[in-house]
């Protein structure tokens, strides 16, 4: 990445839209040098989180189904690289993209037709067409309104899988639980969640709780002198990428252990334990974690570097048996 050809003062404007809550009132890109920008920065992170998705997708030996892949909402088409990325350009029979933007599809299609030379790749006519086999879309609730929302949802429900990631924030994670909801019986549920029962989170002893997750940048943006002026100038931590995501497909959902169990949030670490939140098939409800008993395990908490999913066997909240999945 070549960072003095970054246009800041570009970054700076769309971050300020982003906390204002006003991106979703008008496209924030003015140009294809603010596309650029902001595909070097601000969609990097999104891609990350999207890693995080699509390599526990591939670990668990899900594949897409054949057919065409549609980025909705593509911004600068990060999401659909990254996919392509993961399971290969052979994977699908051709990349559609749609954004409200038109500027920012022409940088999506050609950034796609640059990186996968043998693949179709097009703009997708209108925001309600074909979905294609399979629909990404990323960080978009925060965009829409309700109608809006309503109006995607109905379009999803006839995608043959459905994967979505957003902001791991409290509202984006109870919209994604509400659709959720209303779309389970018509898919199975991959991911986040290692169950098909109703939402725990929505059990009135768990208001305060939300469903959302940690991915972790690459390494060594942590010596690049140029993520670091990214960092001082926008004030991002890039430590922690929060995100919320569901992954629906009507096809069976790849077989996971009995006592299987989808980890929530940061762990709380204390002197000899930690208190996991947890999701299974039970519902959602902290569980202690003994470091005597679990040392390696409770070590990698306290760095931080831990799967999210796992099989736990537990007892009167005590976790008795612990394998990362």
């Amino acid at each position: 990445m070549n960072w003095d050809t970054i246009d800041w003062a570009a970054l700076e404007r769309m971050r300020a839209a982003f906390l204002a809550g006003t991106a979703g009132a008008a496209d924030y890109w003015q140009n294809e040098s603010d596309l650029a920008a902001y595909d070097a920065t601000f969609a990097q992170r999104i891609g990350w989180k999207w890693d995080f998705v699509l390599a526990e997708l591939h670990r668990r030996g899900w594949t897409p189904p054949p057919g065409e892949l549609l980025d909705w909402g593509c911004g600068s088409g990060v999401a659909g690289r990254a996919f392509l990325d993961h399971f290969g350009a052979e994977a699908v029979t051709k990349l559609r993209v749609w954004d409200r933007s038109a500027l920012a599809m022409n940088f999506a299609v050609r950034r796609a037709r640059e990186k996968y030379s043998s693949l179709a790749v097009e703009a997708a006519g209108t925001a309600a067409g074909s979905v294609g086999s399979t629909f990404l879309i990323s960080h978009v609730l925060t965009e829409l309104t309700q109608e809006q929302t309503e109006a995607l949802v109905e379009q999803a429900a006839l995608a043959q899988c459905v994967l979505w990631v957003e902001p791991g924030t409290y509202e984006t994670s109870l919209t994604l639980i509400a659709i959720r909801e209303r779309l389970r019986n018509h898919f199975n549920v991959i991911a986040p969640c290692p169950h098909q029962e109703r939402c725990g989170i929505l059990a009135p002893e768990n208001e305060r709780h939300w469903c959302h997750h940690f991915a972790a940048p690459p390494p060594e943006v942590f010596t690049d002198s140029g993520w670091a002026r990214f960092t001082n100038l926008l004030g991002i931590d890039l430590r922690d990428l929060p995100l919320s995501f569901l992954v629906l497909d009507r096809r069976p959902a790849p077989a996971l252990p009995s006592g299987a169990a989808r980890l929530i949030g940061h762990p709380r670490i204390y002197k000899g334990h930690a208190l996991l939140l947890g999701c299974d098939a039970t519902g959602v409800s902290e569980r202690r974690l003994a470091q005597r008993q679990f040392a390696s395990e409770f070590k990698a908490f306290k760095k931080g570097k831990h799967s999210s999913l796992c099989q736990w066997e537990c007892a009167d909240q005590e976790i008795q048996g612990y394998q990362p999945l």
